[in-house]
């Protein structure tokens, strides 16, 4: 009889290390929506919000149900560079801040070389723009990520905001966000954490959480398709449709927060979005547009009463 499985661990995502950056890129051709397309937040904690459910149809409708959710706090932004395209590639890149903060980052220019009104024929621009968690209490150093920007008259756009703060609120409309991000970082970890292969036989001669075989000896070598240990965390992944439950413009003058578990305060503003963010607190993620919005979450109708975080609760 042959035994047959399928294998351990997806190929989506490879290779399993260390992700280059904190804020992945994105496909910005790919999005639709309005001005700017996506902003810089940082992962605060998550809580457990009782809510009540007014989805049509819903087996639960009308009544209170716990659900999770998580707190994001999104600072400020500014604009660092607006970086023209032609076809696919870079045409030039034109700086327009000289913010000190920026030191730490990237080399800052007094003078930009370039007006944004010499650069001509250009098929799309995008911004790079960096937060400003110095408003927060988690560091001071910015991060930096390149956003696209949608619509037609981008190039006036775009100068509408060049040397002023960007708020969230006035950026991304609607409810549902795409959220990318890193996971918590865990380090060196054996092919059962890290693949979930099953542990061999207790009377097993070369280890109980290893492998039963490297492969044939044909190919003369380790293929990558085999569970070895590795990097296990700080990989990049991707939440779709993650919908906003809250913010502080919704629960204005109605919510004093306390200090949150291994965080702190929220002194910016602030989001909270139904179900679990990826990372640990004070992690950035970078907050999109919904690249494939579902007819299902777009109905999903939930009415925050209670939100209870750690060692508090306040009512809505």
């Amino acid at each position: 009889m042959k035994i047959s499985r399928p294998r351990y661990g997806s190929l989506q995502f490879w290779p399993r290390k260390r992700a280059k950056r904190f804020l992945p890129s994105v496909n910005w051709d790919v999005l639709n929506g309005e001005g700017f397309l996506g902003f810089i937040g940082y992962k605060v904690g998550m809580a457990t919000a009782i809510t009540k459910d007014s989805t049509p149809k819903s087996m639960t409708l009308g009544k209170k149900i716990a659900v999770p959710v998580t707190f994001l706090e999104v600072p400020h932004m500014k604009i660092y560079s607006v970086r023209f395209y032609k076809n696919g590639k870079v045409l030039t890149e034109v700086v327009v801040s000289s913010d000190k903060d920026l030191k730490k980052i990237v080399k800052v220019m007094k003078t930009s070389a370039k007006n944004l009104d010499e650069v001509k024929d250009f098929d799309d621009l995008r911004i790079i723009a960096y937060s400003l968690p110095k408003e927060t209490t988690i560091k001071k150093t910015p991060d930096i990520a390149e956003i696209g920007i949608g619509g037609k008259d981008k190039l006036n756009f775009v100068k509408n905001y060049i040397g002023k703060e960007i708020s969230f609120s006035e950026v991304l409309k609607g409810d549902l966000f795409d959220v990318r991000g890193l996971t918590k970082g865990k380090g060196l970890s054996g092919p059962v954490d890290r693949f979930g292969i099953s542990l061999k036989q207790h009377k097993s001669e070369k280890g109980v959480r290893k492998p039963g075989s490297l492969g044939p000896w044909h190919p003369a070598r380790v293929i990558f398709r085999v569970p070895l240990s590795g990097q296990l965390g700080m990989f990049s992944r991707l939440h779709y449709n993650l919908r906003v439950l809250g913010s502080n413009v919704t629960l204005k003058d109605k919510v004093k927060l306390k200090p949150f578990k291994n965080y702190g305060n929220i002194k910016t503003d602030y989001l909270i979005m139904y179900g679990s963010v990826q990372g640990p607190a004070k992690r950035q993620v970078l907050l999109t547009a919904p690249l494939r919005p579902s007819l299902k979450q777009t109905r999903r109708k939930l009415e925050m009463l209670e939100v209870h975080i750690w060692k508090q609760q306040f009512t809505i």
